[in-house]
């Protein structure tokens, strides 16, 4: 299918043949110059026009590889402080259990002492 401006040149020519058959060859390097000008336009244009889409794609892919830079930093930082929270998390429940242990050992002791007492004051 020929493009409005193809077509118009076409006519051109038409014309250009009806009012003087000599010109038309000089009319058909004209169109022929025009379509060719407007090729090299086309390919310098998408040349451009896939230059930067090759630097958008580098520029996502350089904002990607940092972005995975910094979350492989932030996942080690936090995997650290999980391990550290987890032994201080140990640590607490072996105090506790050798608190609760002590508590038990004492409760023991008092209501010996208890007993004791209950005994001296009895006789």
């Amino acid at each position: 299918m020929l493009s409005e401006s193809e077509i118009h040149d076409l006519f051109s020519l038409i014309n250009q043949w009806e009012e003087d058959p000599s010109s038309v060859s000089h009319g058909s390097n004209r169109a022929v110059y025009s379509t060719e000008e407007r090729k090299m336009r086309r390919m310098h244009s998408n040349r451009e026009s896939a230059r930067r889409s090759r630097c958008r794609k580098k520029r996502h892919l350089e904002n990607i590889t940092r972005e995975a830079n910094r979350l492989r930093i932030q996942n080690r930082e936090l995997k650290n402080r999980l391990s550290s929270t987890m032994h201080h998390h140990l640590f607490l429940s072996l105090q506790n259990e050798k608190l609760k242990s002590e508590s038990i050992d004492l409760m023991s002791k008092l209501l010996d002492l208890y007993q004791i007492l209950g005994t001296m004051l009895s006789q």
